[in-house]
């Protein structure tokens, strides 16, 4: 037997004729009858009952079918999976990022990415690092580009490095901490909290800041949109990336608080993005080309949209 006389068997069924299988597969209706004999007589069994008008298959038929199905769907993946890795004009791209670089680096890059390669069907998880290590695990996407730390000394996920992402506080125009002549962190952990999930060294070193001995946000979310409302409808205080308010900052939709005890260039509160992938797994072309289109984007070596 061979897939093409499977196939054939798979179009009887469906069609429940040998006139309308023939005409699904392309072929005359001889021909399609001489495959399904042949496919009969390779197995030693009839697989319909020809006395029946419906054409149903025998008890040894739904056997078959079962099979059938089964080679057949792998067959054709088999072909796609080959495609995807030795051509980018067909396929399917899965990854995904954190808030932070969905900000900007990432829907830049989608752009160029998608004019390049516009045959290629992309899908992307925004989420934050715990979830997007889960799905990387799954397998149901192959890299993400989110806060490293976490993953650097997992042996089975490797990391490359991007910029650093500086983080900032941020408030709604008119919030009663603006009206202090001097700010200190103290200030700010008088009101709620929000933003998205942090790395354990960040929430360590914020609680340090607080004089607590752990810090959980009053609000955890990874929309930027959803938390910029509610600081600008609260007296909440955004923690975020300078690349995600950039905008709402030149717009003074939202105004950046500045402690005067908060250490200059806090390492800890940089968000320390990166790739992430599952080390000794087989990236697709597409998967590589949308890596090294966000490093180069991201070294500068192409333009951000904004600047082209």
């Amino acid at each position: 037997m061979d897939l093409r006389q499977l196939r054939y068997f798979l179009a009887l069924n469906e069609h429940r004729s040998f006139v309308r299988g023939a005409e699904a597969t392309g072929i005359t209706q001889p021909a399609f009858s001489r495959a399904i004999r042949g496919l009969e007589e390779e197995l030693g069994c009839l697989l319909v009952d020809r006395g029946d008008k419906e054409l149903r298959p025998t008890p040894e038929g739904k056997v078959v079918l079962q099979h059938a199905l089964a080679l057949v769907r792998g067959a054709n993946n088999l072909t796609q999976e080959i495609g995807r890795m030795t051509k980018l004009d067909a396929g399917e791209l899965r990854f995904g990022c954190g808030p932070a670089p969905a900000a900007r680096l990432v829907p830049d890059g989608l752009r160029l990415f998608m004019q390049r390669y516009p045959r290629i069907h992309t899908r992307l998880e925004v989420n934050n690092w715990e979830h997007l290590s889960r799905s990387l695990a799954r397998e149901e996407i192959e890299f993400f580009i989110a806060d490293t730390r976490q993953f650097e000394a997992e042996p089975n996920f490797q990391t490359q490095p991007l910029q650093p992402r500086p983080g900032l506080f941020y408030c709604r125009p008119g919030h009663p901490l603006l009206a202090k002549e001097s700010l200190s962190t103290n200030d700010l952990f008088d009101y709620p909290l929000v933003g998205s999930r942090l790395p354990s060294g960040v929430r360590k070193a914020l609680a340090n800041l607080s004089g607590r001995t752990d810090l959980e946000l009053h609000l955890e979310c990874d929309h930027p949109q959803i938390l910029r409302e509610v600081v600008c409808g609260s007296d909440a205080i955004g923690l975020s990336s300078l690349e995600a308010l950039r905008q709402p900052l030149q717009q003074g939709e939202v105004v950046r608080l500045q402690p005067r005890n908060l250490p200059a260039g806090l390492d800890n509160f940089h968000a320390c993005c990166g790739i992430v992938t599952r080390t000794g797994f087989r990236l697709s072309p597409a998967a590589r080309a949308m890596i090294e289109l966000l490093r180069r984007m991201d070294r500068g070596l192409l333009p951000h949209s904004a600047a082209a």
